[in-house]
């Protein structure tokens, strides 16, 4: 009967035991329980949306091209506009190249032969008004006589540009003689200044071939006087001649110490023996039409130098180009048929 009390007691413990460790089994159970909705719930959800987005991708899939052509994607980014404008840019480009480079109707013409013979520019500053004076009084003409001459084929324009203070009372006597006299030709562009004397004949012959369509564009300077008639008959003798460079062809040094008379800075451009390429002296330069065109539309790129005349000479001799040297135009010779004459 002793041992009865034992084997109660380790009964009791052994049947204890099974009841302490259920304990973690059941949260352990109950939270895969949860976890299991947890992740069969989300499944669920991502299974639903993967069948909307599948029925939506189906019903717009015949709506667009599996693969975007070229057009398509130009459209899409906007450029379908640019590109019709670059085909009709180089569609305007080959037209005009074929007309010569230039394709927009000139603003003045001549009613019977429909093309002036030459626009004469007269090179002037804001100082040489008594110059334009004297010009007027002898080989240039004035007024109602102007006028008659352009009926003849033959534009002259004093050739100037505006002041480094726009507006001031440079500008405004210049405009003042202008509208007195009418034959100004103003470069709104350009400084007038004698530095910037190579880039006034840029502006010139761009600007005169806009205005005026004529067989030649003529670049005087106003420190000589034309024989105007003797002019007109050179330019008549050479009408139509396509390429023409026209002047008192001549080379010479590069003076390449500065502080001296005609230095050129760019002097080391013209090799060893430092000298100039041929081109017409400035005093009278004539180009031809399709000449004065290439200038107008390649103004942006062409190189100046120090000089005006050296200039134009360099642009003319990477196209085709027909090099007369007349002496007539030699304004410092001793010939009695030269058609200008120092002032």
């Amino acid at each position: 009967m002793e041992g009865l009390p034992t084997m109660m007691k380790s009964e009791r413990r052994w049947r204890s035991k099974p009841l302490q460790t259920s304990k973690p089994s059941i949260l352990m159970a109950f939270f895969s329980c949860v976890a299991w909705l947890y992740v069969a719930g989300r499944l669920w959800q991502d299974a639903e949306n993967r069948t909307v987005l599948s029925n939506l991708l189906n019903k717009h899939l015949g709506q667009r091209p599996k693969v975007l052509s070229v057009e398509d994607k130009l459209a899409v980014l906007g450029c379908k506009d640019l590109e019709r404008r670059i085909v009709k840019a180089e569609m305007d480009l080959t037209l005009a190249k074929s007309q010569g480079y230039l394709k927009n109707h000139l603003q003045q013409k001549v009613s019977s032969s429909g093309r002036l013979l030459a626009v004469i520019g007269v090179y002037t500053g804001f100082g040489s008004h008594l110059n334009r004076n004297m010009f007027r009084g002898s080989w240039m003409p004035k007024g109602d006589a102007l006028r008659k001459l352009e009926e003849r084929g033959i534009v002259i324009r004093f050739v100037i540009g505006r002041s480094a203070n726009r507006g001031d009372s440079l500008d405004r006597n210049v405009d003042k003689e202008s509208h007195l006299t009418k034959d100004f030709l103003i470069l709104e562009g350009h400084e007038e200044a004698q530095e910037e004397m190579p880039k006034k004949a840029k502006f010139f012959f761009s600007t005169a071939v806009q205005k005026w369509d004529a067989e030649f564009y003529v670049k005087v300077d106003d420190s000589i006087n034309l024989d105007l008639e003797g002019l007109i008959g050179l330019l008549e003798h050479r009408r139509a001649q396509e390429g023409a460079y026209i002047g008192c062809m001549k080379s010479g040094d590069v003076i390449s110490e500065e502080g001296k008379s005609w230095y050129e800075p760019d002097w080391w451009k013209f090799g060893d023996q430092k000298s100039y390429f041929r081109h017409a002296g400035g005093s009278l330069i004539i180009l031809s039409k399709n000449l004065a065109q290439y200038i107008n539309i390649n103004s942006a790129s062409l190189k100046t130098y120090a000089h005006d005349d050296v200039s134009v000479g360099s642009w003319m001799m990477g196209i085709q180009t027909t090099y007369i040297d007349d002496n007539r135009l030699c304004c410092g010779s001793i010939r009695q048929d030269k058609v200008c004459s120092l002032a």
